[in-house]
C-alpha cells in the first residue's frame, strides 16, 4: 500500500462493525494505527453496529451507499474494513462503492511485505500473499508467465483464470520448498545450541509492547525501533552476559503478535516463529499503560497455542512502568518462581530484576550448571550469536542476593 518515497500517502476511510465482542474502541484504533503504518492516512472512521455481517456487502447495501457517500465527499481513495472480507464481499464492495476496498488481513499482509528485510522474511511473506490472493484472482497474476518463459505455458483447454491459479500453485509450491531449506538450517543452529548448553530465551509480546526496544537495551543489538505496528519481522539474537554462575544465554527478539493475526501469516512465519517452541524461557513483555493489555496477553497466548509453545515456561514483563505509574519490582508465584517482572526499556528502571529473573531461570532449569562455555564462542559467532556488550556488574553474593522476594504493585 505504501507508496514510493515523496509521493502522497493513500487517504483512507476506515470501516468498522461492532459486533457487539470485544473492545470495539481499542480495535478501531488499532486499525488506525495499522494504517498508518502500511503507510495511509485516515481520514474519518464510519462506524456501524450489526448482529452479523451481511452475505453480499458484510455491512448491507444501505449502509455500503453510505459510505460511498462519505468516502466520495472526503476524497477518500481507499476503503480499509477492520474485518475479513470474503472474496465476494470485497468484489462486491468494490463495484458499489467504486473505491479500492482491502480488509484487515490484506492491510497486515502489506505491512509485513513493507517490513520484511531478510531473505528468510520475505519468502514468508510472500507465501502468505500468495496464499490469501488465490482465492481472489480476477485476472491478475499473468506477470508470473514471464517467469516461465509466457507463449507455450498455458495447458489445453486453460481459461486465463486457470492458468494464474496454476502459476500461483507452482510459486507457492516452490516458496515451500525454500522455507523447508531454512527451517533445517534453523535445527542445525539450535541442535548446536543444545550441544553449548546454551540457554535460549525469546522476547514475544503483543506488537508495539516495547520489545525491540528491550532487546535493544539488553544486548545493544541496534535493532530497528519505532512507534508502529510490525516495525520489526526478522528474528534476532544475540548472546548476553549474566553473570559468573550461568555465564551467557541466547536471546531473540522476534515478530509481534496482534489480535485476528491472519492464519496465513502464522503459517507462513513458522520457521521464525518456532524460535519461540525451542526456548528455554519466553519473556512475555506487555504495555502495562496499555488499557487493553489483558486482552493483549490473551491474544499472545493464542498464538503461542496455534504454534505449540504454550508449553514453554514464561515470565511477564510488565513494560512501560514509567507511563503506567508503576514501580520496578518483581511478582512471585505459590511455588516462589518469578512470574512477572515490573520494568521500563526506556530508562530502564527494574532491568536488573529482569536480568536476575533471566539468571534464576537458568541456574534452576533442567540439566542446568554454567551456559555458553567459552570455547564454544567461535561456533556461537558461526552461527550469528554475536556477543554483547550488555553484561551485569558483579556484585557481592550474586545477583539473586539482590533481587527482592515480593512487591505488592498488583495493576488490574
Amino acid at each position: 500500500m505504501a507508496d514510493a518515497p515523496g509521493t502522497p500517502t493513500l487517504r483512507a476511510a476506515l470501516v468498522g462493525i461492532d459486533f457487539g465482542t470485544g473492545d470495539f474502541a481499542a480495535s478501531l484504533e488499532e486499525l488506525s494505527l495499522l494504517a498508518r503504518s502500511a503507510g495511509a492516512d485516515p481520514i474519518t472512521t464510519i462506524t456501524a453496529k450489526r448482529s452479523s455481517p451481511d452475505p453480499a456487502f458484510f455491512v448491507g447495501s444501505g449502509k455500503a451507499d453510505e459510505i460511498a457517500l462519505d468516502a466520495k465527499a472526503l476524497g477518500a481513495e481507499i476503503i480499509i474494513f477492520n474485518h475479513a472480507l470474503s472474496p465476494a464481499q470485497q468484489r462486491n464492495l468494490e463495484r458499489r462503492l467504486e473505491l479500492r476496498v482491502i480488509d484487515r488481513t490484506s492491510l497486515i499482509l502489506d505491512i509485513f511485505a513493507q517490513r520484511a528485510k531478510s531473505h528468510e522474511g520475505k519468502l514468508q511473506v510472500e507465501l502468505a500473499q500468495l496464499q490469501h490472493l488465490a482465492t481472489r484472482l480476477i485476472r491478475g497474476w499473468t506477470h508470473l508467465e514471464r517467469q516461465k518463459g509466457g507463449i507455450g505455458l498455458r495447458g489445453p483447454g486453460e481459461t486465463q483464470l486457470e492458468t494464474d491459479r496454476r502459476l500461483i500453485g507452482e510459486r507457492v509450491k516452490m516458496l515451500r520448498a525454500r522455507l523447508a531449506k531454512l527451517r533445517k538450517q534453523h535445527e542445525t543452529q539450535r541442535r548446536q545450541r543444545g550441544r553449548n548448553k546454551t540457554f535460549s530465551v525469546s522476547l514475544v509480546g503483543y506488537t508495539n509492547a516495547g520489545k525491540s526496544t528491550l532487546f535493544n537495551t539488553l544486548t545493544k543489538a541496534g535493532v530497528y525501533v519505532a512507534n508502529q505496528l510490525f516495525a520489526t519481522l526478522d528474528t534476532t539474537s544475540r548472546r548476553m552476559y549474566l553473570n559468573d554462575e550461568v555465564g551467557s544465554v541466547v536471546i531473540s527478539d522476534t515478530v509481534g503478535f496482534v489480535r485476528e493475526l491472519p492464519h496465513q501469516l502464522v503459517a507462513a512465519f513458522r520457521a521464525t516463529l518456532e524460535e519461540t517452541i525451542h526456548a528455554d524461557l519466553l519473556l512475555h513483555v506487555v504495555d502495562s499503560a496499555s488499557p487493553t493489555r489483558m486482552e493483549q496477553v490473551e491474544q499472545v497466548n493464542e498464538v503461542l497455542r496455534e504454534i505449540g509453545a504454550d508449553h514453554v515456561p514464561q515470565i511477564l514483563v510488565w513494560n512501560k512502568i514509567d507511563a503506567a505509574g508503576l514501580e520496578p519490582g518483581i511478582e512471585r508465584d505459590e511455588y516462589d518462581k518469578i512470574n512477572r517482572v515490573f520494568i521500563s526499556a526506556h530508562s530502564g528502571a527494574g532491568l536488573d530484576l529482569l536480568r536476575s529473573a533471566i539468571a534464576e531461570a537458568a541456574a534452576s532449569a533442567p540439566g542446568s550448571g554454567g551456559y555458553s562455555n567459552p570455547e564454544n564462542e567461535e561456533q556461537d559467532e558461526a552461527f550469528g550469536l554475536a556477543e554483547d556488550d550488555a553484561s551485569v556488574d558483579a556484585h557481592p553474593g550474586g545477583l539473586a542476593d539482590n533481587m527482592p522476594t515480593s512487591t505488592h504493585v498488583r495493576p488490574n
